[in-house]
């Protein structure tokens, strides 16, 4: 979960127009509209809604009074209905509980989002809302948020990770960056750590408090080394790189991006994943720069302990180096996709491979991914693809025709691959398949064809496009692809 504030903006409330623009678009839902006049609601105009910000937001010492933030979770983990009750929560801790205010959820991007609007000058008092350390105090009351409805407790999990097993300052340090957490050393004494977690500071801690434990327990350094070797014949141990340049991106506008920046860089492997989501055993590779890994720490959740990898087998025995390099926006997105087999894979590896002929995407870059989607998301995808299929409005959606002859179905802002059968339903995916059916008329029959012809012509079929000719799908992916940049 993301929160963001947005820089104060002048008493225009410019926000109320922003957010509405997106309702009008079809890409935005109001969810909330809190503490106004009973003669505004959610069916006023945007006019009365800004006019009333503006009249309780006079104030000779506040020049821009719009409180602007949004709160962001990753892809399709919260739903809105679920964003806009962590807002309701997060609104009151921050000091805004009581001012007017609405949210606005966004579908738009990957990530579900909320906007809020709401303004700095207190309704009742006329005075400002203080808003030093705004930030810190927002980290903290999502954090308060989250714990009281999800039992994401800091402390306890901070607590946990602090009595694990460690043989090193750094492996500490290693364990800490791992689960989100920076740890710093005091610069001063050199006696104290401090432990903060998106800039608000967790612990601070006597430097000698923490206590180092080198004894091995062998029963479980063999269980290890037996996973290691089965699983690395299961899955691929090929590793990659993937470079970060979010945070970078996220200090300067577009136009000033550099290119000589240095990414924060991770290296990565389906074996690596598959060790993390069953065992419990996380693979921390240790490099220079963007320079090959020269060793690796592992860090055991289940025996609560972090070892020299070494010790348990080989860095270059267990894992396969290779020279192939991926964004780290694009690898959380096919990390995100639900992959349940080979043949799924290899359906949307090659649809990656047209979406994005510049990045050298090979199939040990897509990792296995059996979870299920939620029911939400899957019903969303269900309803864009029979929409589609009426109309071809939806730009999130393709079809693709395997070498099976099976149609699959990709929707690209909610990551689902699916059997379009399965989708739609077996009367429509007949009638999919033999539009003719439709009608008893030759008319009926003509305009089913034409439907066909031209479903047909926006399916990306590989065997096909693998060739020299063009094939119609190739020009729609390029469209799709300038519309996107």
């Amino acid at each position: 979960m993301i929160f963001k504030v947005m820089k104060p903006a002048g008493s225009g409330f410019p926000g109320v127009d922003y957010n509405d623009s997106k309702i009008d678009k079809g890409k935005g839902e109001l969810m909330l509209m809190k503490n106004f006049p009973s003669f505004i609601n959610q069916n006023s105009d945007k006019e009365q809604v800004r006019d009333y910000l503006i009249a309780i937001s006079k104030s000779n010492r506040v020049q821009k009074p719009q409180f602007d933030a949004v709160i962001s979770t990753r892809f399709q983990e919260h739903s809105k209905e679920e964003l806009t009750e962590i807002s309701e929560d997060f609104m009151e801790k921050l000091g805004y509980g009581q001012q007017p205010y609405i949210a606005v959820f966004h579908n738009d991007t990957e990530n579900n989002h909320i906007h809020l609007v709401s303004t700095r000058v207190d309704k009742k008092t006329g005075k400002k809302i203080d808003d030093s350390y705004e930030k810190l105090k927002a980290q903290k009351a999502l954090a308060q948020v989250m714990e009281k409805r999800y039992g994401i407790n800091e402390d306890e999990k901070l607590n946990q990770l602090l009595n694990y097993k460690i043989g090193s300052f750094q492996q500490l340090k290693t364990l800490l960056n791992r689960n989100g957490y920076q740890l710093t050393e005091n610069t001063n004494d050199g006696k104290t750590i401090t432990i903060s977690k998106n800039g608000v500071v967790q612990r601070r801690l006597p430097a000698d408090h923490i206590v180092f434990n080198n004894e091995k327990n062998e029963s479980r350094s063999k269980q290890i080394r037996a996973i290691f070797s089965k699983y690395r014949q299961l899955y691929s141990n090929k590793v990659f790189r993937v470079d970060d340049y979010r945070k970078q991106e996220a200090m300067l506008p577009e136009e000033k991006h550099k290119d000589h920046w240095k990414p924060k860089t991770e290296f990565e492997s389906e074996l690596q994943k598959k060790l993390r989501d069953s065992f419990g055993i996380d693979i921390v590779f240790h490099h220079k720069d963007d320079k090959m890994p020269f060793g690796y720490t592992l860090i055991d959740h289940k025996a609560g302990t972090v070892r020299k990898g070494s010790e348990m087998m080989k860095m270059g025995d267990l894992f396969e180096f290779t020279s192939a390099v991926m964004d780290k926006r694009l690898f959380e997105q096919l990390k995100d996709y639900n992959i349940p087999n080979a043949e799924t894979k290899t359906v949307l590896l090659e649809f990656l491979k047209a979406q994005y002929p510049e990045d050298g995407l090979n199939d040990f870059m897509l990792f296995e991914n059996k979870k299920l989607k939620s029911k939400t998301t899957f019903n969303a995808v269900r309803s864009d693809v029979k929409e589609y299929l009426k109309n071809q409005s939806k730009e999130d959606v393709i079809l693709i025709k395997a070498e099976d002859e099976k149609y699959y179905a990709i929707h690209t802002r909610l990551h689902f691959i699916g059997e379009l059968q399965t989708l739609i339903g077996e009367k429509q995916y007949q009638l999919f398949l033999n539009p003719q059916l439709t009608g008893e008329k030759q008319t009926e029959n003509n305009s089913g064809n034409d439907l066909k012809q031209a479903i047909n012509e926006m399916i990306f079929d590989w065997t096909k496009s693998s060739g020299t000719a063009k094939e119609p799908a190739e020009d729609e992916l390029k469209k799709r692809r300038r519309k996107k940049r």
